[in-house]
């Protein structure tokens, strides 16, 4: 793409990051093949986790007898969900951070 040529909203909003980061003195370092690796591990470790746990729901309500359990179930199936993703960010964020 030209620079005369058009750019989409994604790209403006893409290159003021940059720029923010730039300004911020945010180093941008390209991920190493391991850190690829362990990043798509811990994401599969989520995935299995909230997939697990999204059994146990399913289970778990056709066993509720009242439109307050199913309420709470689901509630506590989100607090899972939360906990699970932010555990999996915290993971990922530690390993963006390991040296090359």
């Amino acid at each position: 793409m030209t620079d005369s040529a058009p750019k989409s909203a994604y790209e403006l909003a893409m290159e003021r990051l940059r720029q923010k980061d730039k300004e911020g003195g945010v180093v941008e370092r390209p991920l190493t093949d391991e850190q690829k690796a362990a990043i798509a591990e811990a994401r599969r470790v989520y995935d299995a986790k909230v997939a697990e746990r999204e059994i146990l729901h399913r289970d778990a309500l056709r066993q509720a007898k009242s439109h307050e359990e199913v309420q709470k179930l689901n509630e506590e199936l989100a607090r899972d969900r939360d906990r699970f993703a932010r555990d999996r960010d915290r993971k990922i964020g530690e390993i963006r951070e390991r040296p090359a």
